[in-house]
């Protein structure tokens, strides 16, 4: 019994590979599962929003339906219907539904 307590007290090097590797493991799997895949939607998410034009379509985040009347950096004026105007922050929308080709 002696025997083998030294044995692995002369070789510790064998643990704390055995205690790191699984570590690393998991942040590598936690990164390709959960970060990378939030990156990527977040990117498109910013590419939408940048290429929004008077005319387009979209949906906010509270699910309302308009038409882009007015756009600026910040803020967005969405056409309900032919009199209703509502102000909207920019990042309150959340999908462009489609564009108009006539204005």
């Amino acid at each position: 019994m002696f025997q083998a307590m030294t044995a692995q007290a002369a070789n510790p090097s064998g643990g704390i590979l055995s205690l790191i590797v699984p570590l690393v493991l998991m942040v590598a799997i936690f990164y390709f599962l959960m970060i990378r895949p939030q990156n990527k939607k977040q990117k498109q998410r910013n590419a939408m929003l940048s290429q929004l034009k008077k005319g387009d379509k979209i949906v906010t985040i509270g699910g309302l339906h308009g038409t882009i009347a007015e756009i600026t950096d910040d803020v967005v004026v969405l056409r309900v219907n032919d009199v209703t105007k509502l102000t909207f922050d920019r990042n309150a929308i959340s999908s462009a539904v489609s564009r108009e080709t006539a204005e």
